[in-house]
């Protein structure tokens, strides 16, 4: 078979043919008369190895080897493959990221494109200073795909860059909710906690609210807490057994309180966290810790029913719990008085 036919039935052009009868790896079994390349069956079955081994990564070198050494076992030479393969697909990868966040930011023209090209490489540098720097020294002009900055919230451990990029994140003007959603649901608890955290302290954008419902199921406490603390301080009741639970539990309790203490305010809350702290009192009779925690919850409810069951632990049998609760009848009745007398 003469080359122009092989290259027709394999694929592979005459030009490459050639070039592999140069290296040596597939030469013709003969020649024609006229001096022209004669391919067998066997050359032709050849070819289609080393395309194969080809399709693998290969370098025409290794199925050189691969073809002519019984040492050159495959187990010598796919780890390495596999190892090359990952490393480019991450190359790949990382340019996919950044074309897509220069396209997503819409830039009027290369200067902008640029702008965000220096951001993202100041976001992947080593030095904690330097990717809060290159967050901070953003012109105040310079459009920034707000999924970027949400990608970036994800993957920072630095307290300090995340709350530079928490606050970039929301001048973006983009919704980054979506990006920070993808995050919530992570197998990576420290991934959780960035991504319910960014959504609490951002403004009210669309979805966030359903978001962080879905966070309060979550298994790790501290992403239940930050879902928790600020749905509770945008009125959501659905944090509420989640809030009680925190005081109880002593995570974060002060702020749980706080938040509790908010919400007492609307009426259709009142009744619900009033019993359930009440309920939380007699489940834990004989630990003074979480009942002293409960006490302190109720003073931030302040009113009467508060202060009728602060009344009623002034006389409780742990001593402890009777001076506190004691003490914080007496602020609560300082502070009933104060309010009367700057009544009109």
């Amino acid at each position: 078979m003469l080359i122009g036919e092989v290259a027709r039935r394999s694929g592979v052009s005459s030009r490459m043919l050639r070039h592999y009868d140069a290296l040596g790896l597939v030469r013709p079994s003969g020649r024609t008369v006229g001096g022209y390349r004669e391919y067998a069956a066997d050359d032709v079955r050849r070819i289609f190895h080393v395309e194969s081994l080809r399709s693998l990564g290969l370098s025409l070198e290794q199925v050189g080897r691969a073809l002519d050494d019984p040492a050159f076992t495959p187990s010598a030479l796919v780890g390495d493959l596999i190892e090359w393969t990952e490393e480019r697909v991450e190359r790949d990868r990382e340019l996919l990221e950044r074309l897509r966040a220069i396209d997503a930011s819409s830039p009027t023209g290369w200067q902008g494109a640029l702008r965000i090209v220096e951001l993202m490489q100041g976001l992947h540098s080593t030095s904690a200073a330097r990717r809060q720097q290159a967050v901070l020294a953003r012109p105040e002009d310079a459009s920034t795909s707000a999924d970027l900055l949400a990608g970036a919230v994800l993957a920072e451990s630095d307290p300090h860059v995340a709350g530079a990029l928490r606050w970039a994140l929301a001048r973006s003007g983009g919704d980054g909710v979506a990006a920070l959603a993808a995050g919530v649901r992570s197998g990576d608890v420290e991934v959780r906690r960035r991504a319910v955290s960014a959504i609490g302290t951002s403004s009210a954008a669309p979805g966030a609210t359903e978001v962080l419902v879905e966070a309060l199921g979550d298994p790790d406490p501290t992403v239940r807490g930050h879902a928790a603390l600020a749905l509770g301080r945008r009125g959501v009741t659905a944090a509420l057994p989640t809030l009680v639970g925190m005081v109880v539990e002593g995570a974060d309790d002060i702020e749980a309180a706080e938040v509790l203490g908010a919400l007492y305010q609307d009426a259709e809350c009142a009744d619900g966290i009033m019993t359930s702290l009440v309920d939380e009192l007699a489940a834990h009779p004989q630990d003074p810790s979480v009942r002293i925690r409960l006490m302190q919850a109720l003073v931030e409810l302040s009113g009467p029913s508060a202060l009728a069951v602060l009344r009623q632990l002034a006389q409780d049998d742990d001593r402890t719990v009777a001076l506190v609760a004691t003490a914080f009848v007496g602020l609560l009745d300082a502070r009933s008085r104060g309010s009367e007398s700057s009544s009109p």
